[in-house]
């Protein structure tokens, strides 16, 4: 008698074999594929009979993908954010979606305080000039630096990441103010940090400000020319969050006058940029400003191998219950 097929569980993009954290936590109910795919133009016709699919960052789960989906039980992105999955089209197709909000909190926080010392006390601008063999051996090319302590820290966001951020720049000495209009009252309480009521009073006050809101269609270019404009001459802008959150090109407007100090940017709004990117040749023209002062990262403030780690067993564990019919955690569509 044939033994019936197990149902499948899809890992498209980001993890290739061997799946080892994923069969050992799903292989008794489920076989496990890794497509391993660069992009989405690579899934159609593969994953239609998905039981669950695990997606990371290089793939956009679209409504034609999810109209295929014959009998999927769960979408999760492994990772915070997910505007890349339609997550309209697949509530209408009765599709749960959940993400892993908390795999990588101390990660991307340890990554933005650590951006934000590298510009703040010079730490980038000396290490790339002295490479170069430019200038003397002095400080005085990275003159004037501030004292940190008693500074205005601004974020943009406080969630969990902008939270761990928050009790961070605190350690330093420093003031910490934010802006976000979906968190209640009492938060800044609990924290010891200060709340304004206008994204434009943050930018004004902010002496680093550091992005750590969700990427939504009203988060979209939220730090443009405008913005920047309205941050004091010589601060710094740190993003860690989603890369459409800034404009790159008003970044470095921002950088060649002189009106920003420094920025540092771990995600952008194309990845990998495309090769003619006009921010990516200021970035290594070693005549522009922004040769020394902008830090580039390619979306890793995320990684360590124990978030890596976090994110694949969380992820999976999730699916299991999505196949034994165990009430999901994370759901972010409403289901």
């Amino acid at each position: 008698m044939r033994m019936a097929e197990k149902p499948r569980v899809y890992v498209t993009d980001f993890i290739a074999e061997p799946c080892e954290i994923e069969r050992r936590i799903l292989g008794d109910i489920a076989d496990v594929v890794a497509l391993d795919v660069p992009d989405e133009s690579h899934l159609p016709g593969k994953i239609d009979d998905a039981a669950a699919i695990m997606m990371y960052h290089c793939v956009r789960m679209s409504a034609p993908l999810i109209k295929r989906l014959q009998n999927c039980k769960l979408i999760i992105r492994c990772g915070v954010g997910y505007d890349n999955i339609d997550i309209s089209t697949a509530r209408a197709q009765g599709i749960p979606v959940a993400n892993v909000p908390d795999y990588g909190t101390e990660e991307v926080a340890d990554s933005a305080i650590g951006m934000s010392l590298a510009l703040a006390r010079g730490f980038n601008l000396h290490n790339v000039r002295l490479q170069r063999g430019e200038g003397q051996w002095t400080h005085e090319a990275a003159v004037p630096l501030r004292r940190l302590r008693g500074r205005i820290f601004g974020i943009v966001g406080l969630g969990r990441i902008g939270c761990a951020v928050a009790l961070r720049a605190k350690a330093l000495g420093m003031n910490v103010v934010f802006y976000d209009p979906f968190v209640p009252d009492g938060k800044e309480k609990a924290l010891g940090v200060r709340r304004v009521d206008s994204l434009d009073e943050l930018l004004a006050k902010s002496y680093i400000l550091s992005v750590h809101c969700p990427g939504t269609e009203e988060t979209r270019s939220l730090i443009d020319t405008e913005a920047i404009s309205k941050m004091s001459q010589g601060s710094y802008l740190v993003n860690t969050a989603r890369g459409f959150i800034t404009e790159p090109n008003a970044i470095l407007e921002a950088l060649t006058c002189g009106h920003l100090a420094g920025a540092a940017i771990d995600v952008l709004p194309e990845e990998p940029p495309p090769a003619d990117s006009l921010f990516l040749s200021a970035w290594r023209d070693p005549a522009h400003p922004a040769s020394v002062r902008l830090i580039l990262n390619p979306h890793s403030a995320f990684y360590s191998e124990e978030g890596m780690e976090d994110m694949r067993i969380k992820g999976s564990e999730n699916c299991r219950r999505a196949l034994l019919g165990i009430p999901l955690r994370n759901i972010v569509n409403d289901l």
